[in-house]
């Protein structure tokens, strides 16, 4: 574990928690880790802190799915096939991620995080709509061919290489591919998310770059703050989560904006 001050490590479990209950809820909880990482290890590689976020996330990740399963409708078999596809493309996305410094993934994050907050200010109903018939409707092999290839090799490539929104993009995918509702779709990305963190983290790992003791600590608060944000989703809905995601959007956007001007 690298040297930290008492309080960047309770910081770094904060946020931790509260990216296990965002990413629960409506997806997206690596908008908050991945940055607050970056931010409070400055000086570890970049690398290390991909890996160390993957350790941390797959823990608070299986933690959801398996609230989801129990309590929400899931395809199983197809949410199987696409997560297969997006191990191996976060495993090749993982591999190029190694030889990226934190000066590029800086305004990268930065990009991310303001496609997404447009996105979630554009669309004021995102992860709000209630379950309804789209989660049963017939879809085409093509659809299915379609959702497997591009869903789960492009997000899943996307996921080892940045990671930051992955659950959101998978929703928004899962959505517009195979016409689920959201609650449908957030329910089966929950399971393609863990396919794609294993297939990053057993790269990152292959390599050496997790730090593997701050991510059990973590990985714990993570895990505690999933379980409340899938309960939560189940019981209460995003609503009020949706506000919090864009006050910690714009929050980081600031920061990372500041450093990267400092720099």
């Amino acid at each position: 574990m690298p040297e930290t001050t008492l309080t960047t490590l309770v910081v770094l479990c904060l946020a931790a928690a509260a990216a296990g209950w965002i990413d629960a809820v409506v997806g997206g909880g690596g908008l908050l880790l991945l940055p607050a990482l970056l931010l409070g290890l400055p000086h570890v590689p970049a690398a290390h802190i991909l890996g160390t976020n993957k350790a941390v996330a797959i823990v608070g990740t299986s933690g959801a799915a398996v609230t989801y399963v129990r309590k929400a409708p899931v395809q199983v078999g197809t949410a199987v096939r696409i997560g297969l596809m997006a191990l191996a493309g976060s495993m090749t996305g993982a591999f190029f991620a190694a030889g990226i410094s934190s000066d590029v993934l800086r305004p990268v994050i930065m990009v991310v995080l303001l496609a997404v907050a447009a996105f979630v200010m554009l669309r004021p109903s995102f992860g709000t709509a209630v379950a309804g018939d789209g989660g049963g409707e017939k879809v085409t092999r093509a659809r299915t061919v379609t959702a497997i290839v591009l869903v789960g090799g492009g997000i899943g490539f996307y996921d080892g290489l940045f990671g930051p929104g992955t659950g959101t993009f998978l929703v928004l995918a899962l959505t517009a591919v195979l016409h689920l509702d959201l609650v449908t779709a957030s329910a089966n990305a929950k399971i393609v998310n863990v396919c794609t963190n294993a297939g990053a983290l057993a790269m990152f790992a292959y390599q050496g770059t997790v730090l593997w003791q701050l991510a059990a600590l973590m990985a714990v608060f993570n895990l505690a703050g999933a379980m409340l944000g899938a309960r939560m989703a189940l019981r209460k809905g995003s609503d009020f989560v949706r506000g919090v995601l864009l006050v910690v959007v714009f929050s980081l956007v600031a920061k990372l904006g500041f450093d990267q001007w400092t720099a």
